[in-house]
This record gives C-alpha cells, structure tokens and sequence, in this order.
C-alpha cells in the first residue's frame, strides 16, 4: 500500500497542477481513505484519481456535474458507487448507470466538507464495492 501512495502522491501533485488550492484538501481526503481502508489502491488516472479495494468504491475529478454558475471557484469532485440514489443536499448529481449500482457526485471545496455524514456515504460505498 505505501508504494501505491507514495506513487500517488507524486502523480497526485500533477494530476492538481492547474488546481492547487484545493490540492490541500484531496491530500486530507487521501489520508483519510487510506487509514480507514488501509489496502487501498490509488490510481491516477488523466481524468480521475480512483480507490479501490476489491473493486473501484470512489474516485476524485474535475468533473461539472452543475452549471459553472452553481459550483465553487475551487473545487473536485467525489464520486461514490452508492447501492442505492443518495438523496441529500450535499449531492451534486446521481445516476443509476445499471440496475441497484448509482454514481453519486458530491463537489468538496473545503475542509469542513470532510465530516462524518461524508465519510459515512463513503464507508458504505466501500462496503458496497467489497461486496457487488
């Protein structure tokens, strides 16, 4: 596992180049994953940088599941295979690409976003992957 962070890590800081304000806080959320899920592989992607354990249960990009109006200035966004539609409003967006299995998006832009409601929706996308 720490070869897979520390790779990540280097190829992390590239992946934030052009966003670096909120590289901080993908460095709080990296953390966070890899000691609650300590076999966790982190792959940087051109478009995303995904989890998994067992299979994929979230990943981090720059996608714009808003209208640019409606996002923060800087932000990522959290995506989590979810066995059900999260309904709350911190969720940007929500599809169900096959039967029992939706993408949720959740915009992160600050510290404050990374609480327990957070990590709960992601403790039960990793329960989720282990188990699909």
């Amino acid at each position: 596992m720490e070869e897979s962070a520390a790779r990540a890590g280097e190829d992390g800081l590239l992946f934030f180049a052009a966003h670096q304000r909120v590289y901080p806080l993908y460095l709080a959320l990296e953390d966070e994953l890899l000691q609650r899920y300590p076999q966790t592989v982190v792959r940087v992607q051109k478009t995303q940088i995904s989890f998994s354990d067992r299979h994929m249960f979230a990943c981090v990009s720059f996608m714009r599941p808003k209208r640019k109006a409606e996002l923060p200035e800087d932000y990522f966004v959290l995506t989590l295979g979810m066995p059900y539609p999260l309904d709350a409003e911190r969720v940007a967006a929500k599809t169900e690409p096959y039967p029992g299995r939706w993408t949720t998006h959740i915009v992160l832009s600050g510290p404050e976003q990374l609480d327990g409601e957070l990590f709960g929706w992601v403790d039960q996308a990793h329960e989720f992957a282990l188990w699909k």
